[in-house]
């Protein structure tokens, strides 16, 4: 399998360095990637049974061709496309897909990277690794966070993210949101349920929409995403419109306007950086 996504390692909680190839702690369980000849090496701990978890979490089980034959025949995608060979979406659990977008706002990624690391640090419970591996704790749950209290989410440098982060879990917690049942809703019903989250915006709801859920009808706006919209569809606007950059994102890109939404993240992420 061919994958972009480790390589860029935010959106599937935290990946880290190592050696030649990158680690993480997903679902309790934890796995090592690396660049191979037509794909990657993936290792995890012995006496786990399968690693179908892991082929869930990378997507490696979804056949792209279909998916990349569905984008619109744009210039923009075709670049895009070529530049990324191989990204697919990670599916990721909701509840770290949740919090860790909600410390994602007006971050950077490698301050997001560690703000998760010291969360899963303090209050993540070990798992079972080798004993060269970098991390060895799963990210905390809802009530570990509740417990802990908004002044020590501040000490892992959350700053106004805290109380955020802090609602959330509680919502979870108390049974206000339940994120099993966001993936039986209609995806308007499901945006609505999490912008109730206080710091929640319909950017951080898509992005867990799509990330989490793999609603393909979400299709989040960031910094990123918004340049590559502007600059790419738009050239000769001089500032195009929230309103306007929602609209067309929700009728141009068919069926997996989210995959297209990731490619051209990628891809204008990669262009800035030439």
């Amino acid at each position: 399998m061919r994958s972009g996504v480790p390589l860029d390692p935010f959106w599937g909680g935290v990946w880290i360095r190592s050696g030649a190839g990158w680690e993480s702690v997903i679902c309790d369980r934890w796995a090592r990637v690396e660049a191979a000849p037509g794909g990657l090496t993936v290792s995890w701990m012995e006496g786990v049974s399968e690693a179908l978890w892991l082929q869930q979490h990378l997507a490696a089980d979804e056949v792209l061709k279909p998916i990349l034959a569905s984008f619109p025949d744009d210039a923009p995608l075709r670049a895009a496309v070529a530049r990324c060979r191989g990204l697919r979406l990670l599916r990721q659990e909701p509840w770290e897909c949740l919090a860790s977008f909600i410390c994602s706002s007006t971050k950077q990624i490698v301050q997001i990277r560690q703000i998760v690391a010291l969360l899963s640090e303090r209050w993540g419970h070990p798992v079972a690794v080798p004993p060269e591996a970098v991390l060895n704790r799963a990210f905390p749950t809802a009530a570990t966070l509740v417990s802990a209290g908004e002044g020590a989410l501040r000490d892992c440098k959350l700053g106004f993210r805290a109380p955020y982060v802090l609602d959330a879990a509680r919502r979870v917690v108390e049974g206000r949101l339940d994120l099993e049942g966001l993936a039986r809703m209609e995806t308007p019903a499901a945006r609505e349920a999490l912008m109730e989250i206080h710091g929640v915006g319909r950017k951080i709801a898509d992005c867990v929409l799509l990330f989490a859920y793999g609603r393909q009808d979400a299709f989040p706006i960031d910094v990123w995403v918004r340049r590559a919209l502007s600059q790419l569809y738009f050239p000769r606007v001089h500032q195009v419109s929230a309103a306007r950059l929602e609209s067309f994102s929700e009728s141009y890109f068919g069926p997996y306007s989210g995959y297209a939404q990731q490619y051209l993240f990628h891809y204008i992420r990669l262009e800035a950086g030439r």
